[in-house]
């Protein structure tokens, strides 16, 4: 009895050469619809899946693969009388390859305004169906998804006239994750359609985007996995134009510096070391933006990355060449911009859309045993500037309100506890991941040296306390910007009267963990 393949495939790259060499190794072929047709007008004999069956495709193709012939067929153990007597009365004959892909579920919800019939219609249930009875019969049956190992499966019936166990195996379990992937990007689909913010059970599916030389130590393992449902402006869709392969590290860096300079609408330019912002300009270009940026600290942008929200033109890739960076980032580059940063070797050039933050992002955080789930951060200074409370004798000046809005944007990206000095359009000092808000703010003032003369200063957190206040103001801070809320706001409140510091309160914390 000769073997038989299965063959119903919506991607049908390297579909007929694989199929030729099945039919070389003496295999028959059944297929469906669209698939057969592909098949027989290669001019390849095949038999469609009604002589099977001996029934008809019904419901507009909705049912025909879902039948004892097929599943019998797939599902009787080689080596098992019972099981082979049983087919054999029921006139069923084994299948032994199974070549299936499914419905392109993912490609449809990825258009623009995708209509919800449309998708529920993309639903695959016949193809999953056979992939899962071929897999869980994998020491009898072949099962391919993925066009990729079609020429695996080809070498091997050359070398061997059949399969290797241990190559059944593979191709089983990458169904398992194949069928998993598919119905957790199904179910996300439908948790979104239903308005669940937070199931009972989470279920999420990543593509692996490329593996890692290592992890954030080079004794750690690692990959990068990126969203199947691709967002252009996020890291993960970034086009590298030139540079070393982007290592963990590198990831999580450009990351969080794409996070910062997306928060602005004028020209930004954020330098990033360990994850948080070591330079931070705004300006009427982008040229200035990132000369401010520089000014913040000369010292620590060294080995950093550059996030930039506007094109890099040649004179700014110049300046740009004229120190150690890791990675820039920009939406795009000029041809003489490209041609001066080419020049250095291991220069990572990524180029990456600047839409907004998608509302919806989820964060994952894992912990030992769990996870943690919680929405994106996208909250900004628009969202609290109609509730803003000037709690101080003397109101911040045009200016002051102006320098506020910037530190207020900054400072929501920097460890906590977290606090940021702005002055004239640039951050002139951090201090983060600080165990004490004090510890923070000295740590930030020292940065700034001479620049906190007529600075000021954002919390991410609230004050417990006066001493934050009077080291601010000891060091010529004229204005502060924090959430308020600590049972002693009023000691900070009285504290910035007696320095004549205008405060304001916003009513939101952002606490970065």
């Amino acid at each position: 009895m000769a073997k038989r393949a299965l063959v119903s495939v919506s991607d049908k790259t390297g579909l007929i050469d694989f199929v030729k060499k099945l039919v070389d190794a003496g295999i028959e072929i059944i297929s469906t619809g669209g698939t057969k047709k592909t098949i027989e007008n290669a001019g390849i004999p095949v038999m469609s899946i009604s002589e099977i069956t001996d029934f008809p495709e019904i419901l507009d193709g909705r049912v025909k693969t879902l039948h004892p012939a097929v599943h019998g067929g797939l599902l009787a153990v080689r080596g098992k009388k019972e099981h082979m007597d049983a087919i054999k009365e029921l006139g069923i004959q084994p299948i032994d390859f199974v070549v299936v892909n499914l419905y392109p579920f993912k490609e449809t919800i990825s258009k623009p305004d995708v209509a919800y019939d449309d998708a529920v219609e993309n639903i695959d249930i016949g193809g999953p169906s056979m992939l899962r009875s071929a897999a869980k019969n994998h020491r009898s049956v072949t099962v391919v998804c993925d066009p990729g190992d079609y020429d695996l499966v080809a070498e091997s019936l050359d070398e061997n006239a059949d399969v290797p166990f241990e190559l059944k195996q593979k191709l089983a379990a990458k169904v398992f994750r194949h069928t998993a992937a598919y119905d957790a990007l199904i179910a996300d689909y439908f948790t979104k359609q239903v308005g669940e913010e937070f199931p009972e059970k989470l279920t999420l599916t990543y593509e692996k985007k490329q593996p890692l030389r290592y992890g954030e130590n080079p004794h750690q393992k690692a990959a990068f996995y990126s969203d199947p449902i691709e967002d252009e402006s996020t890291i993960a869709a970034a086009k590298q134009l030139h540079g070393k392969e982007l290592s963990y590290n590198n990831i999580r860096d450009a990351d969080a510096a794409l996070g910062i300079v997306k928060e602005f609408r004028q020209p930004a330019a954020v330098a990033v070391k360990h994850m948080n912002p070591c330079g931070i300009g705004i300006g009427e270009s982008v040229n200035e933006a990132y000369a401010k940026a520089y000014e913040t600290d000369p010292v620590s942008i060294f080995g950093g990355i550059i996030a930039l929200n506007r094109e890099v033109d040649a004179a700014l890739a110049t300046e740009l060449h004229k120190i150690f960076l890791e990675i820039v980032i920009a939406p795009s580059y000029s041809e003489e911009a490209l041609a001066i940063l080419e020049k250095k070797k291991n220069l990572r050039l990524l180029q990456v859309a600047m839409s907004d933050e998608p509302q919806d992002f989820a964060q994952y955080t894992s912990v030992r045993g769990g996870m943690l789930v919680q929405d994106l951060d996208t909250k900004g200074y628009a969202d609290i500037e109609e509730n803003l409370k000037v709690v101080t004798d003397r109101k911040p000046t045009e200016a002051e309100m102006e320098s506020l809005k910037f530190a207020w944007t900054i400072v929501k990206h920097v460890k906590s506890n977290a606090i940021a000095l702005v002055n004239d359009g640039l951050m002139v000092g951090m201090g983060g991941g600080q165990t004490n808000r004090v510890g923070a703010a000295k740590i930030a003032l020292e940065e700034a040296g001479d620049k906190t003369k007529g600075a000021v200063l954002s919390s991410d957190a609230f004050f417990p306390m006066g001493d934050t206040v009077e080291a601010a103001a000891k060091a010529g801070i004229t204005a502060i910007i924090q959430p308020g809320g600590s049972i002693r706001d009023k000691e900070s409140i009285e504290m910035a009267n007696k320095y004549n510091i205008a405060m304001v309160l916003t009513g939101m914390r952002h606490f970065k963990h």
